[in-house]
């Protein structure tokens, strides 16, 4: 079979996926332009902010995106690549895209919050605390990961550090162009192609203005631009830069596609399915804890109703940015193991131990990209510098989450103290990015990292759970979501209990624990959500 042939079939599928049961979704959901959406009810210039559907898909897509539908994918491989494909498709589309979705639409009708705050009107304080102090802590261990990765990047690589820097200028002057233009359709597609040609062009230009920094100088940097990138209006910065950068990726896939036509590889990897692997265990519940970003991500749940519905320019626009952002997501994880099937299961393993999955992917692909007449050195740098970019985009973007989850937690608390901090987004960015330093500084951030896939998968499942409450509650037909959401907490829930196990028999203590609380607050979470319910029946029995 031709890896071309596989790349056709998953596109046909994710298209009609998008086309019909995308708008089944929509239509669930009740959506519905009459509505003001939350940028025109509460706009600010900082973080709510009505904008054009493609720049706000650009935000979403860039944000969500980073490494995780390029590292998971490629890992799930491990099991065999027929697994990986057909839970990339039917997670993407039934679970994935539901969530994303659904985060979006409920978000919409909450006056743009967060999902903790969602399920403070659903389930009570209580339920908004517990989670917001999870998702508060996911994010950042976030941040001091990806700061600590990109450092070592730059390091690696100063062309990348000195583009990416170049980057944000970009972004900066395309926002304020941006302002300028209004909204001219005609001007802003030419202030688009002005700003993607110029983006590609920094690439190049990194290459010849490497800079040198030490990991500390980078440290301090990095998180001194996502201080800014989370205080500064959205539309001046995170917007643009994420929108430009999606053009990165864009321009990636449809060269990996081109390349994959062109040179036609086949697939040489066997139809061989593993049950287990000693390195990861066995293939469910890892299977769909390892692809996240590529079918479904609790992460997205947080992006979609924290930093993307504050952006939508009316109702109807969630449909292509939240449930369409999430298949292209799932076609860039199909390309994703499309880099690796091309290899024998012996040379895939023998790489993907020495190389990592980043490195094997950007070879595999440059190799293809290559065929189109690009040298494929150059072409294997591009596809670096562009997840390297993503990453980048994952920690400004988690930066102004965790802002946000930090300001939602304490609104609801009269103490002044408490005000100052839910009000002033300076003071609650400098909160998020002092715990990040300390956490980089303690060096527990490698401790703690891999329980994070079963601690965003649990964030998927949790926000499915609020999803299927608010619609419950509106009297709506919630199965399309409670049947995702079943799956992912038995998922997350087996998940848990393994790493817990695993976990305290090698005397990893600390993770086990971790592991334990986690599964206990999935538990309380469903408790509250399964009163809130009785509570609702019975006033209705009452009316």
């Amino acid at each position: 079979m031709s890896l071309a042939l596989l790349l056709l079939i998953s596109a046909i599928i994710l298209f009609a996926a998008y086309r019909f049961y995308g708008n089944f979704v929509y239509k669930k959901f009740g959506l519905d332009d009459t509505r003001k959406a939350p940028s025109h009810l509460l706009r600010d210039g900082v973080d709510y902010e009505p904008s054009k559907p493609i720049v706000v898909l650009g935000h979403h897509f860039a944000s969500i995106a980073g490494a995780g539908p390029i590292v998971g994918p490629i890992i799930a491989v491990t099991f065999g690549w027929i697994p990986a494909v057909i839970w990339i498709l039917v997670g993407g589309i039934f679970f994935g895209a539901v969530h994303d979705l659904g985060s979006m639409a409920a978000s919409l009708r909450t006056e743009g919050k967060s999902i903790g705050v969602i399920i403070r009107n659903q389930m009570g304080v209580k339920g908004k605390q517990l989670f917001i102090l999870f998702s508060f802590s996911t994010l950042i261990l976030v941040i001091g990961v990806f700061s600590d990765i990109i450092a070592k990047t730059f390091i690696a690589n100063p062309g990348v550090g000195s583009a990416s820097i170049l980057f944000i200028f970009l972004a900066v002057a395309f926002g304020y162009a941006n302002k300028m233009v209004g909204s001219k359709s005609l001007p802003f597609v030419i202030l688009t192609v002005v700003g993607v040609i110029l983006m590609y062009y920094f690439v190049y230009l990194g290459t010849q203005l490497p800079i040198n920094l030490s990991y500390n100088s980078w440290i301090l940097i990095l998180l001194g631009y996502a201080f800014l990138a989370s205080v500064t209006p959205v539309s001046l910065l995170l917007q643009p830069r994420d929108y430009l950068n999606s053009y990165l990726l864009y321009g990636m896939m449809i060269a990996a596609v081109a390349g994959v036509i062109v040179a036609n590889p086949q697939i040489e990897m066997t139809n061989e399915i593993q049950a287990s692997s000693e390195s990861l265990g066995y293939v469910f519940p890892v299977l769909f804890v390892t692809v996240a970003c590529g079918a479904i991500s609790g992460f997205h749940s947080l992006v979609a109703s924290g930093t993307t519905s504050k952006q939508l320019d009316k109702e109807s626009d969630a449909k292509i940015v939240g449930f369409g952002g999430m298949l292209i997501e799932s076609f860039l994880a199909i390309i994703s193991v499309g880099a690796v099937v091309i290899l024998s299961r012996t040379e895939y393993f023998e790489r993907l131990t020495a190389e990592g999955p980043v490195a094997l992917f950007s070879t595999g692909l440059g190799g293809m990209i290559s065929s189109l007449g690009i040298s494929e050195p150059f072409a294997i740098g591009f596809v670096a510098l562009t997840v390297s970019a993503f990453a980048l985009t994952t920690l400004d973007t988690c930066t102004r989450l965790a802002r946000f989850t930090l300001q939602e937690y304490f609104e609801d608390m009269p103490q002044p103290a408490a005000q100052v901090v839910a009000k002033n987004r300076y003071i609650s960015t400098t909160v998020v990015v002092i715990l990040s330093i300390l956490l980089l500084a303690s060096g527990e951030f490698n401790t703690l990292w891999p329980i994070f896939g079963s601690a965003n998968q649990l964030l998927a499942a949790l926000a499915l759970l609020t999803i299927a409450v608010w619609l419950i509650k509106r009297n709506i037909n919630a199965t399309f979501v409670t049947i995702p959401m079943f799956f992912m907490f038995t998922v997350t829930l087996a998940s848990l209990g393994l790493f817990a196990w695993k976990n305290f028999q090698e005397q990893g203590y600390v993770l086990a624990i971790i592991a334990a609380l986690l599964f206990a607050l999935a538990i309380a979470l469903i408790l509250l959500a399964i009163k809130s319910l009785k509570s609702e029946v019975k006033e209705t029995a009452k009316a």
